[in-house]
Order: C-alpha cells, then sequence, then structure tokens
C-alpha cells in the first residue's frame, strides 16, 4: 500500500515540479518581465530548488563519449555484449586512428568492474570506469530496477548474483583468455563465492581479484549501516521494507525493497549534510556561481536516482552477509543454474592474486571488513596477497574522486599489470610513499607459471584481439 501511496503522491507533484521549472526559467530571463522585477534571481533560485526536490529522477547514462591517452583522444562505444532478466554486462570498446595508440592498448589488461547493487544504478561507477579505461579493457555489471522486470522472468536470488558473475567472467575469459575481476563494496561478497566455486571445480578462475570497500566480514568495525542489518530480525526487514510492485510498472505485483525507501535511507543517516547542501545551491544559485551548482546537480542527479531491489535477493543478502555470517562461517551454499547445491570454500582458490582496499574514514564498510578476506582465502599464497589503505578517503572516495584517481586507482593499476602473463606485463607503475610495493615483472612471472598452460598460450594471443 506504501508504494501505491508513493505514486501517487508523485504523479501528483510532478506537474508542479514542471511548473516550477518554467518559473525558475522565466525569472532568471532578463528579457522577461519578471526577470526584470528586484527579487528575481532569489525567486528563480527558489522555483529552481522547488523543481530539484520534486522531481522525478530516471536512470542517468555512463555519457563516456571520449577519453585521452597520452595526449590522442580515444573514442568510446558503450555497448550490451550479455543481457540477464536482471542484469546486463556493457563493454566500453575503445577506438582510435592513431596507430602507436592503438598498438598500446590492443595488449592492456581486461576488468570486469562488479557494480553494487544495493540501491543505486552503476553509473555511480562512472568515474571508476573513466579513470580505468586509460589502461584496460573494460566491462561492467548494469543491475536493473527490479520493478521493470516482468513477474514472467521470475525471482531473483542471493544465488542468481552469484551464477550471474559466474556467467560474465566465462564469457570474458572466451574471448580473451582470461581477465581480471574488481568489486566495490557490496559484491565483494557474492564475487568471492563467484570465483571460489570456480576454484572447487577445477575451473580457470581470474587471474587477480580487487576487493574494494566490502563486508566480507560485517563483525569488525560494525557500522550504523552493520548495526540496523544485524540488530533487526528477518521478519522486521520483510514486515518493514518489502512491498509489491504498483500496476503501473512491468514489474506489477513483483515484490521489492523499494528505491524511495532506500533513497530515504541514505538520506536519514546525514540530514544535516544534505540540507546544507541544498541551502549552498540556493545561494550559489544566487550570487551566480554556475560550476558550484552544475557540481550539485550532477552529483544529486546520481545520488537521487534509485533503483528498486528484489525482495528475495535482498532478505537473502540481510541473512547471509549480516546475520549469519555464512561466508567467514565457512556456511552458505549456493544452488548453481543446474540446481546443484555447493559450499563455497575460499580456500580452494590458489592462482587468483587478492587485492584487498579499504578507506581510512569508511563509515558503510567499517575497517579490517574488506582486510578479512586475505582470513579466508588460505590457499591463495601470502606473495600473491596485498592490502592498501586510502588515507583520508571515506567510501565514496576509495572509488570515485580525487583520492580515488590519485591514491587509490595508482595501486589498483600496478597490482594488474604485475600479475599480466609475462608477454603483456607492462612496466611496473611507480609505487606512491607509504604504499604497498609490487614488482611487476617478478609477480607477473609468478602468477604465470602458477597457469595452466592452455591458458597461457591463450594469452599470449590476446595482443591480436581489438581493444
Amino acid at each position: 500500500m506504501l508504494y501505491q501511496l508513493y505514486e501517487t503522491q508523485r504523479s501528483l507533484m510532478e506537474p508542479f515540479s514542471d511548473l516550477a521549472l518554467a518559473a525558475a526559467k522565466l525569472y532568471s530571463n532578463p528579457l522577461s518581465f519578471a526577470g526584470q522585477s528586484p527579487f528575481a534571481q532569489r525567486v528563480s533560485a527558489g522555483y529552481d530548488l522547488m523543481h530539484r526536490l520534486g522531481k522525478d529522477y530516471e536512470k542517468p547514462e555512463f555519457g563516456l563519449r571520449t577519453i585521452e591517452v597520452d595526449g590522442v583522444d580515444i573514442a568510446i562505444h558503450e555497448r550490451v555484449e550479455l543481457t540477464k532478466p536482471f542484469c546486463a554486462l556493457r563493454r566500453f570498446k575503445r577506438f582510435t586512428d592513431d596507430t602507436a595508440t592503438l598498438e598500446k592498448i590492443k595488449g592492456q589488461p581486461v576488468v570486469l568492474i562488479v557494480a553494487p547493487l544495493s540501491g543505486h544504478y552503476a553509473t555511480l561507477l562512472r568515474d571508476t570506469v573513466k579513470t580505468m579505461l586509460k589502461d584496460h579493457k573494460v566491462y561492467i555489471t548494469d543491475w536493473k530496477n527490479a520493478r521493470l522486470v516482468p513477474m514472467s522472468e521470475g525471482e531473483f536470488h542471493l544465488d542468481d548474483y552469484v551464477n550471474y558473475v559466474q556467467e560474465f567472467i566465462r564469457h570474458v575469459q572466451g574471448k580473451y583468455g582470461n581477465c581480471h575481476v574488481m568489486s566495490v563494496c557490496q559484491p565483494t561478497v557474492p564475487v568471492l563465492a563467484a570465483v571460489s566455486l570456480m576454484a572447487s571445480r577445477g575451473e580457470t578462475t581470474p587471474l587477480t581479484m580487487t576487493m574494494m570497500g566490502g563486508p566480507i566480514d560485517a563483525r569488525k568495525s560494525p557500522t550504523a549501516v552493520n548495526n540496523l542489518a544485524m540488530n533487526k530480525s528477518h521478519s522486521w526487514f520483510e514486515n518493514n521494507v518489502i512491498y509489491r510492485v504498483p500496476s503501473s510498472f512491468p514489474g506489477a505485483g513483483r515484490r521489492v525493497y523499494p528505491g524511495f525507501l532506500q533513497h530515504t535511507g541514505f538520506v536519514a543517516m546525514n540530514p544535516d549534510h544534505h540540507a546544507k547542501s541544498h541551502y549552498d545551491y540556493f545561494k550559489d544559485l544566487i550570487k551566480g556561481d554556475d560550476a558550484s551548482a552544475e557540481a550539485h546537480r550532477k552529483f544529486y542527479d546520481e545520488y537521487n536516482a534509485v533503483l528498486d531491489m528484489d525482495a528475495d535477493y535482498y532478505l537473502e543478502t540481510i541473512r547471509v552477509v549480516f546475520q549469519d555470517f555464512a561466508l567467514v562461517s565457512g556456511t552458505w551454499d549456493v544452488r548453481g543454474e543446474d540446481g546443484a547445491i555447493e559450499r563455497v570454500k575460499p580456500g580452494d582458490i590458489k592462482t587468483t592474486a587478492l587485492l584487498s582496499v579499504e578507506g581510512e574514514l569508511d563509515d558503510i564498510s567499517g575497517s579490517g571488513q574488506t582486510h578479512a578476506v586475505h582470513e579466508i582465502c588460505t590457499g591463495v599464497p601470502k606473495a600473491l596477497q596485498h592490502h592498501y589503505e586510502a588515507k583520508g578517503a571515506g567510501h565514496y572516495g576509495i572509488f570515485s574522486g580525487r583520492r580515488w584517481r590519485d591514491l587509490v586507482y595508482p595501486q589498483v593499476k600496478a597490482f594488474i599489470q604485475s600479475h599480466q602473463p609475462d608477454s603483456q606485463a607492462p612496466k611496473a607503475a611507480p609505487t606512491a610513499k607509504g604504499t604497498v610495493s609490487i614488482k611487476a615483472k617478478t609477480m607477473a612471472s609468478r602468477v604465470s607459471n602458477t597457469l595452466p598452460t592452455a591458458t597461457r598460450r591463450i594469452a599470449g594471443k590476446r595482443g591480436a584481439n581489438s581493444p
């Protein structure tokens, strides 16, 4: 019922939001009669803010058209490689007419970025993708809004998430021989499960796994988010945050955790900050500070765009990750696409190098939660395990913004490059002061020797593929 009431209220507010936008433009136009009134700028700013507080935020686009590599502009073509009922695998293919640049990017590492399914769209990682594209071939999981998925497509469980990740890894491996996997926040748990199951079956596992700010062991330094998930019962979540999609959407009748409730929770975590941000936006409009106002719009266009999550997936994540701690306890069983149930055993991973990344000020995944991956991946040699803590970085800072680009990315880049096969290993990136030291040639040789012969043979031919 709450979902229907929210949609009714939103539909009623939509025309007023549109009128507010029209009024804002009218009062901001110096050629109009209204725009020449004494308080026109203030009135325009007030209407503009009213519009943004009342409008409906649709899914943003990545909008990556070009990147610059060594002074050369490279065109980016975004396309869907695989599509599943609840997710699409997107590829950002790079094109250039510069022969030297083309030769350089053809042999670069292939990275599958697994985006979080925790309220926001995959476009939240736009800065992550843009930065990675300079030195890597990039794929990303683009999760769909559950309210747009018809009931005929069935339910979506945490097990399905794990199966999707395995299918995407196999798809990329089929094109390039192998790949590197990066998971940000929520997917660190299902990605580790996916790779563990592949290792247990004797399948080729990714060359590296980069785990960033995720709740591998939510018992360590629990945050406010962790405490809510751990202190409320499973039935509380089912009775208080799960609703059915209204009839106006393709997924009518599906049980979901609605995006508008998630957004309310995001804002409630730090209401003073958001109130101040909107007030600062109002003042920037009055002052005519267009750059600051546009920065505010870009951030909240992304932040306010939320998606519904299938109820089964959400409730199972709460239970497995935050209540049973099934991954670190060794009690997690996953049902595969063939219906067989398999135990997740991270200790079976042997040849995949491991990098964990944490933010010093992360208030979503507390200190030590991601580092815990090293404690359960007992089969990975210590020489292939690395950890990095980004000083001064919060949760979003480890994958977006200046600290991501200046502190975290150089470490991720060096780590991935150092575990490329010999035939493709570039020179090691310089190591920043106080960070993990990674020697590219030595590590690449060590990983190459642990890979199956057939995999090394395929990887050696990867230079012939298009970037």
